[in-house]
């Protein structure tokens, strides 16, 4: 059950970035450095999803 929190908690940070990622880039003024910044690290939750739910080590 702790498995599925911690999966639950990474997927709500995921869809943060995600709106985050969308709120940048609607702004006139986007910052591609933080754009960009802000996909690696939810690439980054992706993968460790998929780590987690597949049973793969680190």
């Amino acid at each position: 059950m702790a498995l599925d929190a911690h999966l639950d908690e990474l997927a709500e940070k995921h869809r943060a970035l995600d709106r985050k990622i969308d709120e940048e880039q609607g702004r006139p003024t986007a910052d591609a450095f933080k754009i960009a910044e802000l996909k690696r690290r939810k690439l980054h939750l992706k993968d460790e999803i998929e780590r987690l739910r597949h049973g793969v080590p680190h």
